[in-house]
């Protein structure tokens, strides 16, 4: 490595942040780039440990030690062809991935992990700085053409790497503009969207063709589609939201995170949102303990909400690795997310027993109880039993939903496509071919894995684009 004795000279260090009294007040991004002198020591800080875990432990298998060792020798250049062989888009994992490769790096057995999600940021902000990342022109045409349905990771890295391998590629997106998630979920305060954009900018001078508003299987036959293109690549994530069935569920100011999210996207990018949710001056209640959720706290505390409350069914995680979680594993370890230390009650163990209404019909009260949960011997909650006289109301004029997804939405294309689906109702599609029952039709993303991580996306889209490449050319 580029400095062998980097990993006992520095000590972990992430970017500076705006401060939370002045992130609050807008939707930008808040976390700084490092100087060139502090990110040359994050660099340094990778150790020669032999075998990199942080290989396994990264979906796409990015070439860590190759990329931080060129970082420090201010290999600019060469760092960017190193991330760019394996990650077609480093600029949204180095945002908003939980970065799985640190949890399996070797330096975090006995110290911090290595700053690898932050590196890579800078990897690619760097390239575009120095103008590295261009426009791929030099692609030889193989007269076959394939659609990919939803524009989300999955359906990006899917188009990319298609479009590479010279097949003639349309991404079909619902929404009125491409990116899925990235553009209609993810808050700009984590992702602008000009990142995005500018993604979207090289991909489309490169070939890629994007049709919006189109909706496969209600605005677009899916017969015209298998008719036209040789290959189908069926790309739209996990979509149907899981649902809280209980008494008052249908009263005004109950709603899904996703719902919240989509419209204050909308809001930046001035656009129109219909059914407007709002948690201004309201105490707001986030059912839900993931990063939508967390999404959802730092939403709400951006709108002025006079209370935000953040609810998980299960008990509070440790803080660090215990003995049934051993290195390099990833941990179920508890995480405070920036929008966390905007401020947020989190309570554990909590379930929300009734949704209370006023007289016209809106929120104004939750009915919770507090859990006791039985563990297995490993440690890990098996069962719970509610407290007795725990029973209470808490004032709540805004619940948001973020309990996780069940499946993709099966009304329209999957139900006219007639593909098979899995136990979890997700479409069920080999998984060393990605094809489904139908021969030309392929899957990928979270609508074939289940609800997942940005970075499993384009892993799954790299690598499905691979098996229909390899069905298109017989090779």
């Amino acid at each position: 490595m580029g400095k062998p004795t980097g990993f006992l000279e520095f000590t972990r260090e992430l970017p500076k942040k705006r401060p939370v009294e002045e992130r609050l007040h807008d939707y930008d991004e808040f976390v700084h780039l490092y100087e060139e002198e502090r990110l040359n020591n994050q660099a340094a800080r990778c150790m020669d440990c032999g075998i990199p875990f942080c290989h396994n432990g990264c979906p796409v298998g990015n070439l860590i030690p190759d990329f931080n060792d060129a970082i420090y020798r201010k290999s600019w250049k060469e760092a960017y062809e190193i991330l760019s062989a394996t990650n077609n888009f480093p600029e949204f994992t180095g945002r908003i991935c939980p970065a799985p490769c640190e949890s399996s790096c070797v330096l975090g057995i006995n110290q911090p992990a290595v700053t690898i999600e932050e590196i890579e940021k800078h990897v690619i902000e760097i390239a575009f700085q120095k103008g590295y990342v261009q426009p791929f022109k030099g692609i030889v045409r193989t007269g076959k053409k394939v659609a990919v349905v939803g524009s989300g990771p999955a359906g990006l890295a899917a188009a990319a790497q298609l479009n590479y391998a010279g097949h003639t590629v349309t991404v079909y997106e619902r929404d009125d503009s491409p990116g899925g998630l990235l553009r209609y979920g993810i808050p700009d305060f984590k992702l602008e969207k000009w990142v995005v954009e500018r993604r979207l900018k090289i991909m489309e001078e490169e070939g890629v063709t994007f049709k919006c508003n189109a909706e496969v299987g209600v605005n677009i036959s899916m017969n015209d589609l298998l008719r036209n293109n040789h290959a189908i690549v069926l790309a739209g994530g996990s979509t149907i939201p899981r649902d809280l069935k209980i008494p008052g569920r249908d009263l005004n100011g109950v709603a899904f995170a996703m719902d919240f999210l989509k419209q204050q996207n909308k809001r930046v990018s001035n656009k129109p949102a219909i059914n407007e949710l709002i948690a201004t001056e309201k105490n707001v209640v986030v059912i839900g303990g993931g990063d939508t959720g967390s999404d959802c706290v730092g939403t709400s505390n951006r709108h002025g909400a006079n209370s935000v409350t953040q609810f998980e069914l299960m008990p509070m995680p440790p803080a660090s690795r215990t003995p049934f979680m051993p290195w390099p594993t990833y941990p179920m370890v508890l995480k405070t997310t920036s929008s966390h230390e905007e401020g947020a009650a989190r309570q554990w163990a909590v379930s929300t027993k009734e949704f209370i209404g006023d007289e016209n019909g809106n929120l104004k009260a939750l009915k919770i109880v507090d859990l006791e949960w039985k563990l297995t011997p490993d440690g890990r909650p098996a069962q719970f039993v509610e407290i007795a006289g725990s029973e209470r109301e808490i004032p709540c004029e805004l619940a948001l939903l973020a309990m996780g997804f069940l499946h993709p939405q099966h009304a329209g294309l999957i139900s006219e496509l007639g593909v098979e689906l899995d136990e979890r109702g997700n479409v069920k599609a080999n998984e060393k071919m990605y094809q489904t029952n139908i021969q030309k039709v392929f899957s990928a993303g979270d609508m074939r894995r289940g609800q997942s991580l940005v970075v499993w996306a384009i892993a799954e889209g790299r690598e499905c684009a691979a098996k229909v490449d390899e069905f298109l050319a017989g090779s």
